[in-house]
C-alpha cells in the first residue's frame, strides 16, 4: 500500500478566530489588545501565515481594524457570539483550499511547525480532522502536566462544511461533540523541545502581559 501523499502548505487555509466576546477581559475586543507591541490577532496572522498559503479573519466587531491586517475578514453567520464552532462554520464557507486549519487569536505562542505536524498526521492516518494534544497542567502547581486535546487547534478538511451545516442548525454548540462524529486524530505537541506554555490562552490582560515574556 502506497504512502500517503503529503499536504503542501498551498492547500491550507488558516483561520484566526477572533470573534469572542472577551469578557473574561472585561469585555474588550480581545484580538486587539496589545502583545509585544502588536494586536494579538495580527501576531496570530503573521506566525499563521508562514506556515500555510492563506489566512482568515473570524472576528464579529471592529472590522475595520481587523481588516487593515490585509487579510479577509468574516464575522459569524450564527448569531450571539456563538462561539468557536460559528467561527470554524465561517471558516469552512469561505475557504477556498482543501483544509483549513483553525487558531485562537489568545494563544499567542503557538508553534511555528503546527501546520506541518498536523498535515502530516491527517494524511498518514486518512483522518477527517487532526487535533491538538498538549499539556496542561492536572493538579496544584508543581503537579506533573497531561496531555488534553486542545480543540480549537484543529485542521479540517474542508468537505465537512455540510456536517457542520447540520450540526449547528440542530443547536449544537460544542466542537468536541462535533468532532466527535468524525474520524478525528490527536497530535501530541510533547517531543523534547516543543515549548510547555505552545498553547496556553490568555484569558486576563495580566496572563497577557506574562506571555510577553515568555520566548517565542
Amino acid at each position: 500500500m502506497s504512502a500517503p501523499a503529503p499536504i503542501a502548505a498551498s492547500d491550507i487555509t488558516g483561520l484566526v478566530l477572533a470573534g469572542g466576546r472577551g469578557s473574561r477581559m472585561g469585555g474588550v475586543d480581545k484580538g486587539l489588545q496589545s502583545f509585544n507591541g502588536i494586536p494579538l490577532a495580527l501576531h496570530a496572522v503573521q506566525r499563521l501565515g508562514l506556515q500555510v498559503g492563506h489566512v482568515l479573519v473570524n472576528a464579529n466587531r471592529n472590522l475595520a481594524a481587523y481588516e487593515s491586517f490585509g487579510v479577509p475578514v468574516w464575522p459569524d453567520g450564527l448569531a450571539d457570539y456563538a462561539g468557536p464552532l460559528a467561527g470554524f462554520l465561517t471558516g469552512l464557507e469561505r475557504c477556498e483550499t482543501p483544509y483549513l486549519l483553525t487558531v485562537p487569536c489568545d494563544s499567542p505562542l503557538f508553534p511555528l511547525d503546527l501546520a506541518s505536524r498536523l498535515a502530516t498526521a491527517l494524511a498518514d492516518r486518512q483522518a477527517d480532522i487532526a487535533m491538538v494534544c498538549a499539556p496542561e497542567a492536572a493538579g496544584p502547581p508543581g503537579a506533573a502536566s497531561a496531555l488534553f486535546p486542545q480543540p480549537v487547534f484543529c485542521l479540517l478538511r474542508t468537505t465537512l462544511l455540510e456536517s457542520l451545516v447540520r450540526f449547528t442548525q440542530d443547536g449544537g454548540r460544542k466542537i468536541d461533540q462535533w468532532t466527535g462524529q468524525h474520524h478525528t486524530v490527536l497530535v501530541p505537541f510533547d517531543r523534547p523541545g516543543d515549548a510547555a506554555n505552545a498553547f496556553f490562552n490568555a484569558n486576563t490582560l495580566a496572563e497577557l502581559h506574562t506571555l510577553e515574556r515568555q520566548p517565542s
